[in-house]
């Protein structure tokens, strides 16, 4: 059994005992913990709540609705949505925050409370501290009887997310119209199978091949959206005559796409090619994290516009793009961030910018892939034993490579030219995580050994 509580919410295998696996002790008590900080923090007492497919979501769902009610505060249940649409809910509905019930794409067994402040977007890291605070020393209080919450269930929210994409000036419907594209959708048995192919329909896309759109919670692969977790779309695709697959993780914030002829379009792609469309017609800056393809930096800077980068994390990319004023942003794990529509990770809008790229690109999926830059990285990680001083090994690289352009807000990133080494340490084991890019793949990974050697000789000279 594993419980994870972080700034960013808590989350876990549910099941086992109290404060070793998500069970409904951990669930009422991180709730309670929220519904207190927001209290503490604005004079809104509503909060919007939403959830994925998955097996536990319904359970989940109760406990945490009925906590918050316990504390005096009104919830909006939204039900069974996305990530994308309670984020633009809680403005939607002028609630003081929001709490998402999803895992994102770790597997069934797993569930989540993802924290979201009045406007929308994930809580920042002094706000998440407080809440694990109050958790913590259960510094809350609940309501008197006559000063219980109120509930009630809203079920027009996706419509109107949908509403608002299509409203999007740059989302051209008679465009996508009029290439009567076939399309296959994976949603892994959750939420985007209502979700992706209402606004595929929305769209004008008629010719839809489902796989995996029951949203019953039982994933039929790994949830995320990897090569090797796409095996079945990539077959369908070969089989069939289809011009593009489209693949979301179980609360729709990850996009990945599949090529015409079954090959992936590539995750860190989907956010490039977006902002290359999207550039086309709003010039300005673009925000991805350290450790995202530098094609993007690519595009942009071709365009005039000014690329940044930020440390992992959504509400570091975000806080990022306020910052620059960017026009288009986002992770290379598929996550597109449109500030036109909202600021958060979302697939939908993310699927209607890239269509309507598609559509007026007029060429097909492989054709636009290999018009972008190709870069490809490497993933990997050290395990390192739990006496290693991880920080000290990542100064004693950065004085290694103090010749190379250095960024440090977000572990080590290394560049070369146009080669770069990201080095993270994990928060929670002795790890160092190293991603490596290159123009191939032999010499990402060339790369990446290389880095690992270094490592392992600081290591040794130290012992």
């Amino acid at each position: 059994m594993a419980l994870i509580k972080s700034i960013s919410g808590i989350r876990g295998t549910i099941g086992g005992k109290a404060g070793e696996g998500l069970t409904p002790v951990d669930v009422v008590k991180f709730s309670a913990a929220f519904g207190a900080w927001m209290l503490q923090t604005t004079d809104n007492n509503t909060i919007v709540v939403g959830r994925d497919a998955r097996l536990s979501g319904e359970m989940v769902n109760k406990l945490v609705c009925a906590t918050l009610q316990g504390l005096g505060i009104h919830v909006i249940d939204v039900g069974l949505s996305t990530t994308p649409t309670v984020e633009m809910a809680v403005v939607n509905k002028k609630a003081g925050g929001g709490i998402i019930l999803t895992a994102s794409h770790n597997p069934k067994q797993w569930n989540a409370l993802k924290l979201l402040n009045h406007e929308g977007e994930f809580i920042s890291d002094e706000e998440g501290r407080l809440v694990l605070e109050i958790a913590e020393k259960e510094s809350f209080e609940f309501a008197q009887v006559n000063n219980l919450g109120k509930y009630k269930q809203s079920e027009n929210t996706l419509k109107k997310h949908i509403k608002a994409i299509l409203d999007l000036p740059l989302v051209d419907v008679e465009a996508i119209k009029a290439k009567n594209f076939s399309v296959v959708v994976d949603a892994v048995n959750s939420s985007g199978g209502i979700a992706v192919p209402m606004l595929l329909e929305a769209l004008g896309v008629t010719r839809i091949e489902k796989l995996y759109c029951e949203p019953d919670g039982n994933f039929a692969h790994n949830p995320e959206p990897l090569p090797e977790n796409l095996r079945e779309i990539s077959r369908t695709i070969e089989k069939g005559k289809f011009d593009l697959g489209i693949v979301v993780d179980p609360d729709v914030d990850r996009l990945a796409l599949v090529n015409e002829d079954g090959s992936m379009f590539g995750e860190e792609y989907t956010l490039v090619a977006v902002a290359d469309y999207v550039l086309q017609y709003q010039k300005g800056n673009t925000v991805s994290n350290l450790s995202s393809t530098r094609a993007l930096r690519d595009i942009t800077e071709k365009a005039g516009g000014e690329y940044n980068a930020a440390a992992v994390g959504e509400v570091n990319v975000v806080n990022k793009m306020k910052e620059t004023n960017a026009v288009i942003g986002g992770e290379g794990n598929g996550g597109i961030i449109y500030p036109e529509l909202h600021y958060g990770r979302d697939a939908l809008v993310g699927i209607a910018l890239f269509l309507s790229h598609l559509a007026k690109a007029n060429m097909s999926m492989t054709r636009l892939r290999a018009s972008y830059p190709s870069y490809y990285i490497s993933k990997n990680k050290i395990e390192l034993t739990p006496e290693v001083n991880v920080d000290e090994v990542l100064r004693q690289m950065q004085e290694r490579y103090a010749k190379q352009p250095i960024n440090t807000i977000d572990g080590v990133k290394i560049e070369f030219d146009k080669e770069w080494v990201h080095l993270r340490k994990s928060n929670t084991e002795p790890i160092i995580r190293i991603y490596a890019e290159s123009d191939s793949n032999a010499t990402a990974e060339h790369l990446a050994n290389k880095i690992i050697a270094d490592i392992k000789e600081i290591i040794s000279v130290k012992a």
